[in-house]
């Protein structure tokens, strides 16, 4: 599986998911059979290839048609903050989908 997640810099232990316009780089993190085994980030997301499953957003008002459209999956993270914390929370199924 593949996520998506913007975030508010490039260091995968301190940088912290923010607000999909507010956001500097772009975490594409692939999971297989329960961990990350690759952490990537990119300046823009319409530049991975291919696309996430997924995108993890901060809040549940935040502006994701073009995600739709590229057949993204929306998750919030209400609580999470950090990548370790967002991807423990994938793992165990405690992201919200994101009202329609």
């Amino acid at each position: 599986m593949k996520l998506l997640i913007p975030m508010d810099g490039d260091n995968a232990q301190e940088a912290q998911i923010t607000p999909i316009l507010e956001a500097k780089k772009w975490a594409e993190l692939i999971i297989e059979e329960g961990e990350v085994v690759e952490c990537n980030f990119h300046d823009d997301w319409r530049a991975i290839k291919p696309l996430p499953e997924a995108i993890i957003i901060k809040s549940d008002y935040e502006p994701i048609t073009d995600f739709l459209e590229m057949a993204m999956m929306p998750l919030v993270a209400h609580f999470q903050k950090d990548i370790d914390e967002i991807v423990e929370a994938y793992l165990f199924k405690e992201l919200h989908d994101m009202p329609v």
